[in-house]
């Protein structure tokens, strides 16, 4: 997934990017509300986390504007504040869920996990195609019964192609959505992820075909 961490306190973000990468996904930091604003012009993400005292506002007014804009992206609140109203007020403000500071990472990843769940309904069901299965909440593929070992990025490759069998994604659309701003990548590491995940499918009628110019597409004979 791609996420959006909108925290100003330097080494709580570093520690949360860092965690969160190691699970596969593409974190963009933002320090202040304005950055946040800038990256979601710029890029779609499926989850912020959000902390309520930022340089230049306070979260809770980024969530509202979010929500009366109709934009659904997961919003998770991150704060300090403990009590049941603070709670109880982010929650009726539209977030979609609301972690305490200071926080066990475990307990971070869980509430990720969970609120992706809600609102991705079907798309986080077990899938099906062309021989191959993939859980994603479990982060396993299969082929013919037996597990293939695949790395965080090929999982999300896979995840990517499998959301939309048949659609053609450019090069850039996939470096978009496997990698954060701060990771200095070339489209050229989209062709390395791709060949390796081709590997992986062997066996399977699945196909990642590639159109020249264009993009990838996966298809199944």
């Amino acid at each position: 997934m791609r996420f959006l961490l909108v925290e100003d306190n330097d080494d709580l973000a570093h520690s949360v990017a860092t965690r969160l990468a190691l699970d596969g996904h593409a974190v963009d930091r933002a320090a202040r509300i304005a950055d946040a604003e800038d990256c979601l012009a710029a890029a779609s993400y499926d989850l912020i986390l959000l902390d309520i005292a930022l340089p230049d506002g306070d979260g809770r007014d980024f969530l509202v504007a979010q929500r009366r804009a109709r934009r659904d992206t997961p919003i998770i609140m991150m704060t300090a504040r403990a009590a049941v109203s603070d709670r109880v007020d982010v929650l009726d403000l539209g977030a979609d869920d609301y972690i305490t500071k200071p926080f066990d990472f475990a307990e971070l990843e869980a509430r990720c996990r969970a609120v992706l769940r809600r609102r991705g309904g079907a798309l986080q069901t077990v899938r099906d195609y062309a021989g191959v299965t993939f859980n994603p909440l479990t982060a396993t593929v299969s082929i013919a019964g037996e597990t293939r070992e695949l790395r965080s990025r090929e999982l999300r490759l896979l995840e990517i192609l499998l959301s939309a069998p048949e659609r053609i994604f450019s090069k850039a659309q996939l470096c978009d959505r496997l990698f954060s701003y701060s990771e200095a990548v070339s489209e050229n590491a989209i062709e390395v992820y791709v060949a390796r995940l081709r590997k992986k499918l062997e066996g399977s009628a699945a196909r990642i075909e590639t159109l020249r110019g264009v993009g990838y597409r996966l298809t199944g004979e």
